[in-house]
């Protein structure tokens, strides 16, 4: 699988793309099939009085679909910890996966019958 880990806007975390490489690890192992995941980690909302929020997008690239998930983080003062942040977007890739892993059984136990 194809792995692209970009930070804009922010300074490079090695303890950050480690966790990213963790979490892309266990997508693997629930949708084999992923050919390439890109991450990108940014911090678009600059706020002077407050700390920064982390957003966070996963596009993954499959042979028979594209998923992406954005995280903008809005007000959610949890998103001014980058790994809550990672975490939130990565849990719901995760759902839609599942989601796109169901659709295609579905799909294929129909057209059994």
């Amino acid at each position: 699988m194809q792995v692209q880990i970009t930070f804009r806007d922010m300074p490079p975390s090695e303890t950050l793309a480690a966790r990213i490489q963790t979490r892309i690890s266990k997508l693997a192992k629930l949708c084999p099939q992923i050919t390439s995941c890109h991450v990108t980690v940014d911090t678009p909302h600059r706020r002077p009085q407050k700390g920064r929020l982390f957003r966070v997008t996963l596009d993954v690239v499959l042979p028979d679909a594209e998923v992406a998930v954005s995280r903008d983080p809005g007000h959610d003062h949890g998103h001014e910890d980058a790994y809550v942040a990672v975490r939130d977007a990565f849990d719901a890739l995760e759902r839609r996966l599942h989601d796109h892993v169901a659709l295609k059984r579905a799909a294929a136990a129909v057209a059994l019958h």
